[in-house]
């Protein structure tokens, strides 16, 4: 189901009251695909000074935003649009599939606490399915495509490169569809949208595909994985 069935699938699950709790209390046993075990890059950008940024794409932003706000090292994860043009960077607009933005999630990071090749793991293993062309679970359309828009040469190459070596060790079923590309430009989503999966962790959509990513997030990746999540109500990035 997309988000807008779940939408109504919510509002009826608060009339069926007791059947609609049930329902949510089983919901991360039927969703969301396993996570793929993958290798660490055997490339990794070098560990620069202060704070760093990438953006990426992998279907509903929700599902990205809290995985990374629930790693370790990163400082602020923010739901927004990027591929697109300011003037059509909103919700209603890039629902469309017709403005060229992906629901993104800028992503700043302590490099000194996690590297830019770990982030790329985790969005690779976790957060979503980087073989899924223009569509991620649920959501089709290219505004839930999955990719990576980088901030700097060394990032692009970090990424080019891991991709070969995930597609050259074969670690999927299908080969990698992430488009990497420097950076344009990043909208950040309404607020609504933010803190999502913290402020609505019951929500059908939610229970079922994204709580099961921030699960597999602390059994595959323990040493990162951290139980607060860092909101961005609460964030507090000084570069």
């Amino acid at each position: 189901m997309s988000r807008s069935q779940f939408s109504r699938l919510a509002l009826c699950a608060a009339a069926l009251g007791a059947l609609a709790i049930s329902a949510v209390a089983i919901a991360p046993s039927l969703a969301a695909e396993d996570a793929v075990v993958i290798p660490a890059p055997a490339m990794d950008a070098k560990a620069a000074d202060g704070i760093q940024t990438v953006v990426v794409a992998g279907g509903c932003f929700w599902g990205v935003q809290g995985v990374f706000q629930h790693t370790a090292g990163i400082v602020n994860a923010v739901s927004g649009y990027a591929g697109g043009s300011k003037a059509t960077a909103s919700y209603e607009t890039v629902s469309t599939g017709t403005t060229g933005h992906a629901e993104s999630v800028e992503i700043k990071y302590d490099p000194k606490k996690i590297s830019y090749g770990k982030i790329l793991q985790i969005f690779f293993s976790v957060a979503h399915d980087p073989t899924q062309l223009n569509r991620q679970g649920p959501d089709s359309g290219t505004q839930y495509r999955s990719a990576i828009f980088t901030t700097s040469d060394e990032q692009q190459k970090v990424t080019d490169a891991y991709i070969a070596q995930l597609n050259a060790a074969k670690v999927y079923r299908k080969p990698i569809v992430t488009k990497v590309g420097p950076l344009q430009g990043f909208f950040p989503a309404e607020a609504y949208h933010q803190d999502y999966l913290t402020l609505h962790p019951s929500q059908p959509y939610i229970a079922y595909n994204d709580i099961p990513k921030v699960e597999n997030l602390k059994k595959l990746f323990a040493d990162n994985y951290q139980d607060k999540p860092t909101l961005v109500s609460s964030a507090k990035v000084t570069n």
